[in-house]
């Protein structure tokens, strides 16, 4: 664990990511990375190094209406915690998620990225299928 950030620090940290999002700009994100960062993200098909963070120009050509919302967030040490929720339309129907991303910074840069989020929804709308619940009570 290094430095813990100040609460200045990590606001400051947290207003520049949400910015980043809501711009969908990719040298925003470069600039949030270490290029020796580490990112999982559970839609990709490998880890993706902070050097690599430019696969958002991908993601903005694919989901041009994809809207990401910062909805809290909170830190402890180098961590911060960050709550999200995502919106699209997926054949004319509106789909909302919602995620956390536990980011590691040092040096107020990030250094590995770890994103949790249930893709069923994501996964059922890309074949066609209905969403079932796993238990009906």
């Amino acid at each position: 664990m290094t430095e813990p950030l100040s609460d200045f620090a990590v606001q400051a940290f947290v207003t520049r990511f949400a910015a980043a999002w809501a711009e969908r700009d990719a040298e925003m994100f470069l600039a949030l990375w270490h290029a020796d960062g580490t990112l999982h993200y559970p839609l990709v098909d490998r880890p993706l190094a902070g050097s690599e963070i430019g696969h958002l120009d991908r993601q903005k050509e694919l989901f041009p209406d994809l809207v990401w919302q910062l909805l809290d967030w909170t830190s402890r040490g180098d961590v911060v915690i960050v709550e999200w929720q995502a919106t699209r339309l997926i054949d004319g129907r509106r789909f909302d998620w919602r995620g956390v991303d536990k980011l590691r910074l040092r040096a107020g840069k990030i250094v590995e990225e770890r994103v949790y989020m249930d893709t069923a929804l994501l996964r059922a709308a890309r074949t066609g299928q209905a969403l079932e619940p796993l238990l009906r009570l």
